[in-house]
């Protein structure tokens, strides 16, 4: 298939994610059921996520063991979201001690990076309490 628009190719991936239901497909699945390249299903997934999931009201879930799947199921969408929320947590924390601590430890006057971290800290105070499930 030739230049696919992102909304074709994210309204074939939904198709195919709404056929394969309550089963969720790899992107190499996906690749074989909508004919299209490994590049346009990601750039479907991605209008998927983006634009199709909100107006569908038909949440965009992934886990390793099965795949992409739009589920009707609200545990695999909090599952999802948990994953994601700790995902972020983990970059924010890495964040901090790798970059924002030591340069606040360096120059504890600049105005920049006491704003960084106090909303960085306040970011990843609020994460932890979702990944908690608080």
């Amino acid at each position: 298939m030739g230049r696919v628009p992102a909304n074709v190719a994210g309204d074939l991936v939904r198709v195919a994610l709404m056929e394969a239901r309550p089963a969720g497909l790899s992107t190499r699945q996906l690749v074989t059921a909508t004919e299209l390249s490994q590049y346009q299903v990601q750039s479907g997934l991605r209008f998927v996520r983006e634009v199709l999931a909100a107006e569908n009201l038909t949440p965009l879930t992934w886990t390793r063991r099965d795949g992409y799947q739009l589920s009707t199921e609200p545990a695999d969408w909090i599952a999802y979201e948990r994953a994601c929320v700790r995902t972020e947590l983990t970059r924010i924390a890495r964040l901090l001690s790798s970059t924002v601590i030591p340069h606040a430890q360096r120059l504890p006057d600049d105005e920049w990076v006491q704003l960084v971290l106090g909303q960085l800290t306040g970011v990843k105070s609020a994460l932890g309490l979702l990944v908690r499930g608080a």
